[in-house]
């Protein structure tokens, strides 16, 4: 017996439309919450919205009316009102509903009843799914927060947890936020070095470990990445033993999580201000160490609230399920859903293990809404082991499926409408990290064509800039933003004169935000995304940062220097490379690429593996000794040598002319 995804849009007939492969009904979106917020809206302002397209143009003219809509729709509990919507500083100072006070926690816990799901909680080990009540997790939430507080814990103060993607993250979160705390977590699959590299800039006071994690049919202890942890984070005065795989008797010194939600507490929830810090997330560390995005209370709150409420359409009752792990930004992004007394489904472990098995935990857990990454959906179409979910599961309660972390190809939109179900409404989304939301993605009112995002997000100004700042239309273009947001970063953490922060965004155009995509803003408002603009290495969907590479690479005797480049390939193909200068000596041999592949998996990650490894004679550089990648990845990409670099500023140039050699012999056809 056939199982299809369930009602909310049509198939369209491709002799009519051949480029689109669904479209919203009549009565699916009058039936949107986008449409709910929208006749609400006319109410209240006197304007008539007839479609998305109306209310983007309106949120950008009218930002500050656009933001206490979304605050006043939603019901936003704050316990004191705001003085001011906005700062008249330009972007990155601007400040947002300033003197407003509220709770992040408080908000996101509003909503539930105490009967409903909040949490589902599965894994690839086929254990039982866990469920948990709103009223649980709020018991739970009280406990650990009295906890924390008992801990000494207080507002401002970091908790740092290295956890995997089950409720204990979603119960230390919300626990740390409710006292004010800051809050910043590593996955378990990051070895020593990049969560040492990350916790240990907010020197935190508490850290909450796990003993490990399941990965591909196999158990992953950490107890020996844990006790390096603490060795290397001397700030640390309580760790906290998360018992989620062995029947172990806890560290010494650490206190067992039963005893942090075993005690009974208030639920209480610590007033901040709206631009109070509520968590760090990283970007990937291109250059030094990763950068640490500081987000506040109120701006995540409004962001969960639109994507959840107007785009992901989540009802009271309904699941979210993200494939994702703690260290990506949709982990965030999915708590939102309990904003809105919907309900997440936690899953812990890899997506093809079994084959198919993420498709089969969305029907099992009777999921709504799916978030994952487009590398996720690509190996399911491309495998020759998965068969139609759509015939295999029911996948009837499936409505919606988005597409987050790299490009959705063409033939994957196909593939989830003809293989998972002809009625889901496939929306491609980007965002990133910065804001923990989405600056474009599809709506209620737009049909889905292969290859095409369905437009820009209302409150986001977006556009496609040319290197003179002038906006294109139908052309290739630096992604920017020209209007500040409530969810865009307050600063970055350990950067006291926002210096860093400038750089990393407002060099180009100071007071514009440059996002580092390459995008085309079509005459139909639709966007295509094209791939990276500077030198983040995106594998598999997750931002890389070369400077992980280089602490792990560089320090090995056989190494001289190194340099690691992606490149995005025709086909929707992404190539990650690894340049390898060996010491005096030495050769890139099997045994020494064997040696790099083991150090770069068990140190960083198994994604940090490249596709290939190459000998390089020498690593080109600027003149102050910075590692030319950025002009490689335009090399590798096509370009001239006189188009990718400035040979005046290189310390060798027939370095340089090397890499234009090698690209033009490994990649001829994508010059």
């Amino acid at each position: 017996m056939e199982h299809r995804a369930g009602t909310g849009g049509s198939r369209v007939d491709e002799s009519v439309s051949p480029d689109v492969v669904w479209s919203p009904t009549g009565e699916s979106i009058a039936e949107s919450p986008l449409r709910d917020y929208l006749d609400w809206l006319e109410i209240s302002t006197g304007r008539r919205f007839p479609d998305h397209d109306s209310l983007w143009s309106w949120s950008i003219e009218n930002l500050d009316e656009f933001w206490v809509s979304i605050a006043d729709y939603h019901g936003v509990a704050f316990s004191r009102h705001w003085t001011r919507v906005r700062t008249s500083d330009p972007m990155p100072d601007t400040r947002w509903f300033v003197g407003a006070r509220l709770n992040w926690a408080e908000n996101m816990l509003l909503r539930g009843r105490d009967s409903d799901t909040a949490l589902v909680c599965a894994s690839e080990s086929g254990a039982v799914d866990r469920v948990i009540t709103f009223a649980e997790l709020q018991r739970s939430v009280a406990a650990a927060s009295g906890w924390l507080r008992r801990a000494g814990v207080r507002p401002g103060d970091r908790v740092a947890a290295y956890l995997p993607n089950t409720e204990h993250a979603v119960i230390g979160v919300l626990a740390a936020a409710a006292v004010g705390a800051i809050w910043v977590c590593c996955s378990p699959d990051f070895g020593p070095d990049g969560t040492i590299s990350r916790l240990s800039q907010l020197e935190p006071t508490v850290l909450m470990a796990v003993d490990g994690y399941h990965w591909n049919g196999k158990d992953i202890d950490r107890s020996d990445v844990v006790a390096q942890l603490r060795d290397n984070l001397p700030s640390l005065q309580h760790v906290v033993h998360v018992p989620y795989l062995y029947d172990r008797w806890p560290p010494e010194g650490s206190t067992p999580w039963a005893d942090v939600v075993g005690r009974d507490a208030p639920l209480e929830f610590e007033q901040v201000d709206f631009s109070h810090p509520l968590w760090v997330l990283f970007s990937s560390g291109t250059t030094g160490l990763p950068k640490g995005l500081v987000h506040g209370h109120g701006g995540i709150v409004l962001e969960s609230l639109k994507w959840t409420g107007l785009y992901c359409a989540l009802r009271a009752g309904e699941r979210l399920f993200t494939y994702t792990s703690t260290g990506w930004a949709l982990w965030n992004m999915q708590l939102g859903a309990l904003s809105r007394g919907a309900s997440i489904v936690l899953y812990e472990g890899s997506p093809g293990h079994p084959a198919g098995g993420v498709w089969e935990i969305a029907a099992r857990t009777r999921a709504n809404v799916m978030l994952l990454g487009a590398a996720v959906v690509s190996a399911s179409a491309g495998s020759s082991t998965v068969k139609s979910p759509g015939d295999t599961f029911d996948m009837r309660s499936l409505r919606h499926v988005m597409v987050s972390g790299s490009s959705l190809p063409a033939d994957d939109y196909r593939w989830i409408s003809e293989h998972v179900g002809s009625t889901i409404d496939v929306d491609s989304t980007s965002g990133g990290t910065d804001i923990a939301g989405s600056f474009v993605g599809g709506n209620a009112y737009t049909a889905v064509r292969p290859g095409r995002i369905g437009g820009r997000i209302a409150g986001v100004a977006a556009a496609a800039w040319s290197d003179e700042g002038i906006p294109l239309v139908g052309e290739v273009g630096d992604l920017v933003i020209t209007e500040p947001m409530p969810s865009m970063p307050l600063r970055l953490w350990n950067d006291p004169d926002g210096s860093r922060y400038r750089e990393s965004y407002f060099d180009t155009w100071p007071g514009v935000w440059r996002h580092g995509d390459w995008v085309t803003v079509h005459a139909d408002q639709s966007i295509t995304i094209h791939g990276r603009s500077d030198s983040t290495l995106n594998r598999a969907g997750v931002r890389l940062g070369s400077s992980d590479f280089y602490d792990v690479i560089d320090g090995m005797p056989e190494v001289a220097d190194s340099v690691v480049v992606g490149v995005d390939l025709p086909d929707d193909e992404y190539w990650l490379g690894l340049f390898v200068v060996p010491a005096a000596g030495r050769r890139l041999d099997d045994r020494l690429r064997q040696d790099i592949a083991h150090a770069l998996r068990t140190r960083l990650s198994p994604r940090h593996v490249p596709d290939e490894m190459v000998e390089a004679p020498s690593v080109p550089r600027t003149l102050n000794g910075k590692k030319l990648e950025i002009p490689i990845k335009k090399l590798l990409a096509g370009r001239s040598i006189t188009s990718a670099v400035n040979i005046a500023s290189v310390d060798d140039p027939t370095s340089v002319r090397w890499y234009a050699d090698f690209a033009a012999s490994r990649f001829p056809g994508h010059r």
